[in-house]
């Protein structure tokens, strides 16, 4: 459930459709801004802070008129919200990111997902980080297959993320995206048995143009 293209009513009448259908776990985001968008522009919540705000008040049964349910619901909403190894775009320091992710736990938020990261070092810096600032829950990695040469300079400037030299140098030694798409899934493989190693949680892969490389990484992996 994401903030970005939605209005609060909105918002409030997809969480009546998902009570409906007995759908009640979720992951709340902000969602990207538009392309053609310097800046994040809200139609509704400008931060996943402010959805989340929504949602734990329809769990107590208050809509967003601020009328009271006649029955609340049976099975309150539960949530995981986003977090950031490599700082948010909009933020101005690591220790802000921080400030917000523990802001979302406090508020309810059941477990992070990670933004996309290359280097594990970067995850498992971030979740120490996070553990000495009192944040205890799941902290799920995010990884993703590169598949295009082009992402290469893309990613790092859309996600704000680096590309560990050893990756980038394969990288660009590639003719082709099939050459680029067989260093991703080397790449990811790695990332992902290590973070495996490691005891995380669970690993969500971001699949995106990149479905057949999850596959394999995970067939791999698991």
């Amino acid at each position: 459930m994401i903030c970005s293209g939605f209005t609060k009513e909105e918002i409030e009448y997809e969480l009546i459709d998902l009570q409906f259908l007995g759908i009640t776990d979720l992951l709340l985001l902000r969602g990207d801004k538009a392309k053609h968008e310097k800046e994040f522009v809200s139609t509704g919540h400008l931060h996943a802070t402010d959805l989340q705000q929504q949602v734990n008040n329809f769990n107590k049964g208050i809509f967003l008129d601020s009328s009271k349910m006649k029955t609340p619901p049976a099975e309150p909403f539960s949530y995981g919200m986003a977090a950031y190894p490599e700082r948010h775009e909009e933020s101005p320091n690591a220790e802000s990111d921080l400030y917000y992710t523990k802001m979302k736990v406090e508020g309810g938020a059941e477990y992070l997902v990670t933004q996309m990261f290359f280097d594990n070092r970067k995850y498992y810096d971030f979740v120490e980080k996070c553990r000495n600032m009192g944040i205890t829950v799941p902290i799920i990695p995010g990884i993703k297959p590169i598949t295009l040469m082009n992402q290469l300079t893309v990613l790092p400037k859309i996600f704000h993320t680096e590309i560990p030299e050893e990756f980038a140098a394969e990288l660009r030694k590639c003719k082709t995206d099939a050459e680029a798409t067989e260093v991703g899934v080397e790449w990811c493989t790695k990332q992902a048995a290590d973070l495996k190693a490691h005891g995380v949680p669970s690993i969500h892969f971001y699949s995106l143009m990149a479905a057949q490389s999850v596959k394999r990484v995970a067939k791999a992996v698991f």
